[in-house]
């Protein structure tokens, strides 16, 4: 009886908390999150007056991770409590996202970002890193390493966007023929749309946390807008072919947003790339798949260790 009774008390705490206080719930969520993930909350004020929030954990070599269009830094938390344990992870929200500093009239091309990242890279002494994005992180994290070759050991690119001579997605046809873009939300209707289009088997998420979601989105709704434009008008193609920098690409072989043929379009682009197909993964798959993602991960950094070694002694 008295294990009963403490479930249905548990039982409405959590129904309390759900649909009374759902803002305070999802925040005490990803903290408790973030605390698996080995990884802390951070600020730091950049030269010229950026504002950026990240969040950093583990130790070794540093590895720089990127959320993608209308996400946050804690898109990562999943797949970096597998990390962790082998590397220092730092994971930003970049300007105009999350909680990190929004400049309305910005530039928001990926070549700008990549800039301020580098800014903050070099305030947090980080060298040499290791790079990885999703979808516009991805797109980011390639012109970064294209504009600082020297300073990138590796890719890590999930669904990367910036590739646009690749197959249409559905994402694009539908943007094409109707206007409506389905990475954008305004209200939870929209919230439940975006999480399932980008999601091949999207979790459960009751209403109210959609609701406070919403709320989060819409508020950046008209910046969203300026990015998206800037970001599609940017092709990383030219800027990327030939780039020597040990590579994985990682596809949802569902992604609805950005077509799994670009993988084979990026492949060629990258000399030194390898490709892995998720089946039954959408535009996410370090979110969707987290153990596989890691786990993918992790053998690739291993098989390029001993070529990195090869690599320092050669330049010594």
């Amino acid at each position: 009886m008295l294990i009963l009774a403490a479930l249905a008390v548990a039982a409405l705490v959590a129904f309390g908390f759900v649909h009374l206080a759902p803002e305070r719930f999802v925040r005490w969520a990803i903290a408790a999150e973030r605390r698996r993930a080995g990884l802390a909350r951070r600020e730091i004020d950049l030269p010229g007056g950026l504002h950026y929030v990240y969040l950093e954990g583990g130790r070794g070599e540093p590895l720089l991770l990127l959320h993608g269009f209308g996400a946050d830094k804690d898109n990562f938390n999943r797949v970096a409590r597998l990390l962790t344990p082998r590397y220092r992870v730092i994971v930003p929200d970049h300007i105009g996202f999350g909680e990190s500093a929004r400049v309305p009239e910005g530039d928001y091309t990926a070549s700008a970002q990549a800039e301020r990242l580098h800014a903050l890279a070099q305030a947090l002494e980080l060298g040499r890193l290791h790079l990885g994005g999703n979808s516009m992180g991805g797109q980011i994290a390639m012109i970064y390493a294209a504009q600082y070759p020297g300073e990138v050991a590796s890719l890590w690119l999930l669904d990367p966007a910036g590739v646009w001579s690749a197959p249409e997605s559905e994402f694009q046809r539908t943007l094409a023929a109707t206007g409506h873009n389905a990475l954008m939300a305004r209200n939870e209707a929209e919230m439940a749309q975006v999480l399932a289009f980008v999601m091949h088997e999207p979790p459960y998420v009751p209403r109210p946390f959609l609701r406070y979601l919403a709320r989060e989105r819409l508020r950046n709704y008209s910046l969203e807008q300026r990015v998206f434009t800037q970001l599609t008008g940017d092709s990383v193609e030219s800027r990327v072919a030939g780039l020597a920098t040990p590579t994985l690409i990682v596809w949802g072989e569902r992604d609805r947003a950005i077509d799994v043929a670009t993988a084979a379009v990026l492949h060629e682009l990258l000399p030194r790339s390898q490709v892995v197909i998720m089946p039954n993964v959408g535009h996410v798959p370090m979110f969707e798949r987290p153990r596989q993602s890691a786990e993918d991960y992790l053998r690739f950094r291993a098989a390029l260790e001993p070529q990195m070694n090869t690599d320092t002694h050669r330049e010594h």
